[in-house]
């Protein structure tokens, strides 16, 4: 059914059930008046009997009632007139003429209740009637007064008159008058029918048209326009809500096109909804220009990888990852961070994801990936991306259930949007490490150097403060080390040097610090060190030293001792840089007293604690 169609059907049915409702309400009150004017007849009819009963009692010619009666009831429209005497004016006066008694239920209940009954008889065209019985009850008033004559009391009731009147009459004419307005209502709302479907129907037509096409655009469908009928208003208003909706859609797509370069998920997830689609990329543009203006300001990629933290555990709510960087030029892998426990052996087994450069997801094969925990039965995903020429991430997920991975799976664009917006901060930030570090080591052993000496002993000296950890110094020297320049060349000199550094590296552990503090001479720091481990690793790196074959040629080697001095961060002093003073000074006693030897500070060296280092260093 169209839209015309419509509304002439609502508007047929309503002005149908106006002009019901009107002749209903007018045949009613047309009714309703005709009882009440014939009702009113009754009565007055009713009080000229009384009277002219109450006359002839006065005059003494109750004998000649009949005569006025008769005329009563020969009047147009009486049926049937009769009067009807209490039982106390029986048993006072006798049943009268025609005998005045109740003839049905009516008169006996008016008799005994002294309260008016009426009777309609209604049928469809003729014999209508209305039926009436008055009662006359005592008065003793100075016009009427009943107690002359009867044995009774005020208010009893004495007689009663019952008339029966024909409204035939009545009923037919107030059935001409409702046609009659039947007919001019019918005319009148006949007009306004047409009136209405002239100047309203159009606006009601678009009125339906604009909500349908409202109602479609609100479940995501902007491409319905409203259909352009009806007068010049209804066609002007179509018009230009068509156009509005054309340039809104436009819009969206314009905005979607532009925005689809800038998000990895826009090309992949397609709402039904396009605003609802074009809401949510721009939510989730601002939050990735949010986290690069964050990250742009952030000084190392330790800082990056802790936004990213942030955003897999309050916006992802992904709870158990890690991430792993895969050195590609150095062929090593290293878990980043670990939210949970590490469930990934990559760094002793290499990486799947990395090798395939593709997705590893364990709902897909259980049990792909066999650098993962085979005892463990949960799922996991592993996403790997590639950060520069030398430098790969990898994200490794894991879930309980099947369901949680594929959510994960589901927001596996929403990562890459990250990712791909941290990649130049990465790249830039590894570079500046890369630089700095370059900065604070050795060119030649690739040991740190004094630089990283003084940034670390500032760090080192909070802890020591804050935690009391202790820390044990090593000052080592070469012996005759400028022998070795002076007779076989800087070359064999520098090699010897870097025979030194794998010596020092090989028995340190990683939370120790060795430092080539200044030619021949290395510092060695070891974490949470006592004299016992100050005085071993010294002897190791002596004795392992002296065994190293330092090669001049294919013919030609030979091996060089060194000399080693400690010292103790706090047994031997508070201050740190005294304390490498002090090992400085076990190396002097190393030196002076035969070389090859290990010497740490004691009692015997105390002469050499009131230098004022302070000022030398």
């Amino acid at each position: 059914m169209n839209a015309k169609r419509k509304i002439t059907l609502i508007l047929s049915i309503i002005f149908s059930l106006i002009f019901l409702m009107m002749i209903i309400n007018i045949s009613l009150n047309f009714r309703n008046y005709g009882i009440k004017s014939v009702e009113d007849k009754a009565l007055v009819i009713s009080e000229l009997i009384k009277y002219s009963l109450t006359a002839h009692m006065v005059n003494g010619t109750m004998e000649k009632r009949e005569f006025f009666l008769n005329q009563i009831k020969d009047s147009k429209h009486i049926q049937k007139l009769w009067i009807i005497r209490a039982p106390s004016v029986v048993k006072q006066h006798g049943i009268g003429f025609e005998n005045e008694v109740s003839k049905d239920e009516i008169d006996k209940d008016v008799i005994r209740t002294g309260i008016a009954q009426k009777v309609i008889s209604e049928n469809i065209f003729l014999d209508n009637t209305f039926r009436m019985t008055i009662p006359y009850n005592a008065t003793s008033d100075s016009s009427l007064n009943c107690l002359k004559c009867h044995d009774a009391k005020i208010g009893d009731t004495l007689g009663a008159i019952s008339m029966v009147i024909d409204i035939d009459d009545v009923k037919l004419m107030g059935l001409r008058t409702v046609l009659d307005i039947a007919l001019v209502a019918f005319a009148v709302l006949i007009l306004i029918q047409i009136l209405t479907s002239r100047f309203l129907t159009p606006y009601m037509m678009i009125f339906l048209s604009i909500k349908s096409v409202m109602k479609k655009a609100h479940s995501g469908d902007y491409s319905n326009r409203v259909e352009v009928v009806g007068n010049k208003e209804s066609v002007e208003v179509a018009i230009l809500i068509n156009k509005l909706m054309e340039k809104f859609q436009h819009v969206l797509n314009e905005i979607e096109s532009k925005i689809d370069i800038f998000l990895s998920h826009k090309k992949e997830e397609k709402l039904d909804d396009q605003l609802e689609s074009v809401k949510n990329t721009i939510t989730q543009l601002s939050d990735i220009y949010k986290f690069k203006k964050t990250i742009e300001h952030d000084k190392t990629i330790d800082d990056i990888y802790k936004r990213l933290i942030v955003i897999f555990e309050n916006k992802l709510k992904i709870k158990d990852f890690t991430f792993i960087e895969c050195d590609t030029t150095n062929k090593k892998t290293t878990i980043i961070y670990h939210s949970k426990k590490i469930n990934c052996n990559a760094e002793e087994d290499g990486c799947r994801a990395d090798r395939a450069s593709v997705i590893i997801d364990s709902c897909q094969f259980k049990g792909l990936c066999k650098s993962f925990n085979r005892d463990d039965e949960r799922f996991y995903v592993c996403i790997p991306y590639s950060i520069s020429n030398d430098l790969d991430l990898i994200i490794s997920i894991v879930s309980d259930t099947y369901e949680e991975t594929r959510r994960v799976n589901s927001l596996i664009h929403f990562i890459d949007d990250y990712i791909d917006t941290a990649k130049t901060e990465f790249v830039s930030k590894k570079l500046t490490q890369k630089l700095r570090d370059r900065a604070r080591r050795d060119p030649l052993t690739n040991l740190y150097n004094r630089k990283y000496l003084d940034e670390f002993i500032d760090t080192a000296i909070i802890e020591h403060k804050e935690m009391g950890t202790s820390y044990g110094i090593l000052m080592a020297d070469i012996d005759y080390f400028k022998m070795i320049n002076d007779t076989y060349g800087h070359d064999i000199g520098d090699l010897a040097l870097k025979v030194i550094t794998s010596t020092l590296l090989e028995n340190t552990l990683e939370s120790d610090v060795v430092v080539r503090y200044g030619g021949e001479e290395f510092i060695i720091i070891l974490y949470n060190c006592d004299n016992d481990r100050l005085l071993e690793v010294a002897e190791n790196i002596r004795i392992s030293f002296s065994k190293k074959k330092i090669k001049v040629s294919e013919d030609i080697s030979f091996s060089k001792t060194i000399s080693l001095g400690g010292a103790l961060l706090p047994y031997n002093t508070d201050s740190f840089w005294k304390a490498i003073k002090l090992a400085d000074v076990a190396l002097y006693e190393a030196k002076n007293t035969g070389r090859d030897k290990v010497e740490i500070f004691d009692i015997k060296l105390e002469q050499y604690k009131n230098f004022d280092f302070d000022n030398e260093y």
